[in-house]
């Protein structure tokens, strides 16, 4: 019987430990100016892009704490570490943004009947404010998000937040030339639609690696046809891939190979190309010979 464990960790280098402190640091200031101005101003659309933005700061803390928890060494307790908190973290976030999304489309159908008077000049100032201080935080993430996807999320979150935030200016622009209120409701609404939309998907990616489903990345077809196509196995079974946390990816399985024998570079191998292919950075890999292989899979999940 053989094992072999690949350890791989996909955190944020520290050097970009920087770009988060300054990208939480001016989304935050930017979400007390929106509140502000959206209560003074009664702008239901800034209050809405205020939501999202904490969101996303949220988001970046998530993605900042997961990059400092994967590298936290395992306790007598904690056999893994804490590597599942950012999942954990993850699920609660969307939870919150689900309740505060249903305040936000209460407050604007109400709205819709009982228009508030509001000035476009200030929405389009202080969302302009908006689409500066996102595009910012999103370029201090450009550099790495080909190679993590923790700062690759924190990009494509910043993104749309600029993107968001130039709507908000065009419906100020709009209400400032034509007058019409409702435009500001609606425009909440589509917001709210947004974070919907972004927010089912984090709720319910998060909640199948809770469940130690494969992740999305991962396909199991190919990682069983490679584990099969490996010279001298003549069978995979009790295959189990799941997520370790946000990040990286475990799997186990049984090779049985009849003529095998106990080799590390064997084990090394297989676990390296799992890592390097296939993005599973912990493999532990059972090797047999075929004895026994029948009461192995019904006492094995």
């Amino acid at each position: 019987m053989g094992h072999d464990h690949s350890h791989g960790h996909n955190h944020a280098p520290a050097d970009f430990n920087k770009a988060f402190i300054i990208g939480i640091a001016l989304n935050s200031s930017y979400i007390l100016i929106e509140v502000i101005y959206g209560l003074s101003f009664n702008s239901l659309a800034l209050l809405a892009d205020a939501g999202h933005n904490l969101s996303d700061v949220l988001g970046l803390l998530i993605a900042w704490g997961a990059s400092y928890l994967v590298m936290k060494k395992p306790t007598e307790s904690h056999t893994y570490g804490f590597k599942k908190s950012s999942i954990l973290a993850a699920f609660v976030n969307s939870l919150i943004l689900l309740v505060a999304i249903g305040g936000i489309v209460w407050e604007a159908i109400g709205r819709f009947s009982d228009p508030q008077p509001i000035e476009g000049s200030v929405v389009m100032i202080v969302a302009g404010i908006g689409v500066i201080i996102n595009t910012f935080t999103a370029l201090l993430f450009l550099r790495g998000k080909e190679n993590d996807i923790n700062i690759k999320g924190a990009f494509l979150h910043m993104a749309a937040d600029a993107a968001i935030s130039l709507g908000v200016v065009i419906v100020g622009f709009l209400i400032m030339k034509t007058g019409i209120l409702w435009l500001d409701p609606l425009v909440s609404i589509i917001i709210a639609i947004v974070i919907f939309f972004g927010t089912w998907s984090l709720l319910k990616e998060s909640t199948n690696m809770a469940l130690d489903a494969i992740p999305r990345s991962i396909d199991r077809a190919e990682v069983e046809k490679f584990l099969n196509s490996i010279e001298g196995v003549e069978e995979v079974h009790d295959l189990h891939i799941w997520a370790m946390s946000t990040t990286e990816t475990a799997l186990t399985a049984h090779l049985v190979m009849p003529n095998g024998e106990l080799n590390d570079d064997f084990t090394s191998n297989v676990a390296d190309e799992l890592k390097h292919k296939h993005r599973i950075s912990h493999a532990t890999l059972q090797i047999e010979n075929g004895n026994g292989t029948e009461n192995c899979k019904a006492n094995c999940c």
